[in-house]
């Protein structure tokens, strides 16, 4: 991960710039730069080196032709083919993959820029022959990027994370997926990533062969770095197989990291079972209701959201990546976010039909940049280090969104069927007993008592007249439960007024036959069965 921030005005202090941009620190401990712009405007970069690991590589990175000025949170892919294809020779002076957007712009624009790159990113740059800020951001949203108008004069700030710009702006929202700024006040969609023009015609078993390809190609990029890589792994069948793939993909022994409560660690036991078949160095994280609740008002700072299953979900993830940074060498994790938006989760084995199917999944993929999205980037950024999402691939998302939705519903009663059948073959990427488990809730794989202990504590904290009183003091998505005004109100404390941070709490879809639960976890759900066991 890295950080940015860049104000386009010219009355806002160097130092007050400093002191928002220091609060984007965790995300590039490396080397910090900040640039003053002829004319207004500052650039300020935090570093986390991960490809080429000289200065060389460090932000903003200046095109020596145009002077043209780049700051990017990315990891591009292509980056290869691109430096290759360009039509025009360019002089590079790093082996940054994100330095080849520079010439990409220059030489094509910034939407055409966009569409070219295979990545996960947010970028702006600062065109010096035009005075102008270009910014743009990865189709799902893998990368943070927010924006606000300053309150000194109007112009506009940009930020890795929310938290720079709320002292500073009076409004502030994410920066759509998808989308660029293209300097002159307007928000373009460049690639809509849900929407589906036509259905693949394929057979079952080319559809299974595609997917797994796919899959494994997504994986074989995401190990390209200069620095050392490590694997979350759950036990779960997603994480399971990103680490599997990787052990395939690799010479040695990977590593990875399973983390459980001190009390009915779920997953901990598959974690050792897929770790030993498939020969990983692995290490486990033990951690207790002190870990949790001490841990609470740090993730919430961190990851800047009131969402119940985001919080929840993050409390391991961020304490994970904290034994993580601490006691490796470790920068780069692979994780196994969104296979649930793409191939249904407990709830969608409610979906009335398959049309239904397809617009929640396009709902959900839409709105990952708020949901488990923020929750793998904050985790892990928090600690300085880098997220990188197998199953968010851009090939692997468009093939998969365009699968007839009717194959992808739970018509074998096993939900993500597809995913599970397509990496049954003679290869062994997992045993049955991995590759066929029952989904479980990540939080409550953890162990069921960290929701607990959470539930305790904001038991003992709050009392009914409070839950009442919550709708008066928070009129826009009141919270329901004492946890959730718990989240809250530490929330509030952290960032005041700034709620409309996130759109709501990630519910299953309550209008659902069996969907309608005052609890996001799947466990609420009567089909959870022998999920978490």
């Amino acid at each position: 991960m890295c950080g940015f921030m860049v104000y386009t005005g010219a009355k806002l202090s160097i130092d007050q710039f400093k002191a928002e941009f220091k609060k984007l620190s965790h995300r590039g401990p490396d080397n910090t730069q900040i640039k003053q712009v002829t004319g207004g405007g500052v650039i300020g970069f935090h570093r986390l080196s991960i490809m080429d690991l000289s200065s060389r590589a460090n932000g903003p990175l200046v095109d020596k032709k145009t002077k043209n000025t780049l700051v990017c949170n990315g990891e591009v892919y292509n980056y290869k083919q691109l430096k290759q294809n360009l039509p025009a020779p360019y002089s590079f002076q790093s082996g940054s993959d994100c330095e080849v957007i520079l010439p990409l712009y220059a030489q094509f624009g910034i939407e055409k820029t966009a569409l070219m790159l295979d990545a996960e990113f947010a970028f702006v740059i600062h065109d010096e022959a035009h005075n102008r800020y270009l910014v743009a951001r990865d189709p799902i949203g893998i990368r943070p990027l927010f924006y606000g108008y300053s309150v000194f004069d109007q112009s506009i700030v940009f930020a890795s994370e929310a938290k720079s710009l709320t002292n500073i702006c009076k409004e502030v929202q994410a920066f759509p997926p998808g989308h660029y700024y293209d300097g002159f006040g307007n928000f373009i969609c460049y690639q809509d990533i849900t929407k589906v023009t036509s259905f693949k015609d394929h057979s079952f078993d080319t559809t299974l062969t595609n997917i797994k390809e796919l899959l494994v190609g997504g994986v074989k990029k995401r190990l390209v770095a200069d620095a050392p890589i490590g694997f979350l792994l759950s036990g779960g069948l997603d994480s399971s197989l990103v680490c599997s793939i990787a052990s395939k993909l690799t010479s040695g022994p990977i590593e990875t990291f399973a983390i459980g409560m001190d009390r009915d660690p779920i997953d901990l036991k598959y974690a050792k079972d897929v770790a030993n078949f498939i020969g990983s160095n692995h290490h486990e994280i033990i951690i207790s209701k002190e870990d949790v609740l001490e841990a609470l008002r740090e993730v919430i700072y961190y990851t800047e959201t009131w969402d119940i299953t985001t919080i929840r979900a993050s409390i391991g993830m961020y304490l994970i990546c904290k034994y993580i940074r601490k006691n490796t060498d470790i920068k780069v994790l692979l994780t196994g976010e969104i296979s649930d938006e793409l191939f249904g989760y407990k709830y969608t084995d409610f979906a009335p039909s398959p049309l239904a199917f397809l617009q929640e999944s396009q709902k959900r993929v839409e709105e990952l940049y708020m949901y488990d999205v923020l929750r793998a980037d904050r985790c892990i950024s928090a600690n300085s280090l880098e997220a990188r999402v197998p199953f968010g691939d851009l090939d692997f998302v468009k093939y998969v969104m365009s699968i007839p939705p009717e194959l992808k519903m739970n018509h074998y009663g096993m939900g993500k069927y597809l995913l599970r059948k397509a990496f049954d073959t003679t290869e062994n990427f997992l045993p049955q007993h991995i590759l066929y488990r029952e989904k479980a809730a990540f939080s409550d794989a953890v162990g069921h008592t960290l929701v607990d202990y959470l539930k305790e504590y904001a038991e003992a904290s709050y009392t009914t007249t409070d839950l009442v009183q919550a709708r008066r003091k928070y009129p826009i998505v009141t919270p329901f439960t004492k946890e959730s005004l718990m989240y809250r109100d530490i929330f509030e404390s952290l960032f005041p007024m700034r709620g409309d941070l996130i759109k709501g709490y990630w519910m299953p879809n309550r209008q659902w036959q069996n969907c309608d639960i005052a609890d996001p976890s799947a466990r609420y759900l009567p089909n959870y069965g022998a999920s978490g066991m």
